[in-house]
């Protein structure tokens, strides 16, 4: 692990075909209508310097996290490593795992299940919801442990998603009345003045675009909302 010193970026993993970071919360993952940070200007610099390159830089974008939710991203070097990537992800090899916080109890501890449903995204893309004539959404979930956030009764869960919806995880929470923790837009209570929710990306697992060999990559959670919940963080990080 590796950071750069503008805007403390972590780098996870780098070589000639891809380039593993770990997305803080409030920097979107490419540039946007808002005026904020972005990961894909930042790395394009961050490669710029480290290999003094003149000219653009390529580096191509194959999946993206919300801007309030953080964790493992991987970005392409060439042409043929995002277009394979692409690929691996059209084929659900390309996994992504998240650890969330959400309202509520009445889950069992290591209690698994799954939600299917079918979601709809808004024209404004702003927002999506749960609609018959929408797209199939897919993921599974296995709840780790139970607490309170403020006197808020939570659950701390891992999901495995297997499709990849706008706004998948926070929907299909919400919908079943446990919407992910400080998640404001789908109804959730307002607990801290940030625009964090209780959603970080913490494992990331494809197989290389060139060598095929399968890369897992980790990143624990950051931020205040996830602080009640760190002494479970172990049991799912490798040693």
């Amino acid at each position: 692990m590796w950071r750069w010193d503008k805007m403390n970026l972590t780098i996870l993993y780098e070589d000639n075909h891809l380039i593993v970071c770990v997305k803080p919360p409030g920097v979107l993952s490419q540039p946007g209508s808002k005026n904020l940070p972005d990961m894909l200007t930042l790395l394009k610099a961050y490669l710029k310097e480290k290999y003094v390159k003149p000219g653009n830089v390529f580096l191509g974008l194959v999946h993206r996290l919300d801007l309030n939710v953080g964790g493992v991203m991987v970005f392409a070097r060439t042409s043929k490593a995002a277009s394979r990537l692409s690929d691996s992800i059209r084929e659900h090899a390309f996994q992504k795992t998240y650890i969330a916080i959400v309202e509520g109890g009445g889950f069992a501890n290591n209690e698994q299940g799954t939600y299917l449903d079918q979601l709809e995204k808004e024209p404004n893309d702003r927002i999506a919801e749960i609609d018959s004539s929408g797209k199939q959404a897919e993921l599974h979930y296995r709840a780790l442990a139970s607490g309170s956030w403020k006197k808020i009764p939570v659950t701390f869960m891992e999901i495995q998603l297997v499709t990849g919806r706008f706004h998948q995880i926070r929907v299909q929470f919400a919908s079943r009345g446990h919407p992910l923790l400080n998640d404001r837009k789908y109804g959730a209570k307002s607990l801290s003045k940030s625009n964090e929710i209780g959603l970080w990306a913490y494992r990331l697992s494809f197989p290389h675009p060139v060598t095929q060999e399968t890369l897992v990559f980790f990143a624990p959670p950051e931020g205040e909302l996830f602080g009640p919940f760190q002494s479970h963080f172990s049991a799912l990080l490798p040693l």
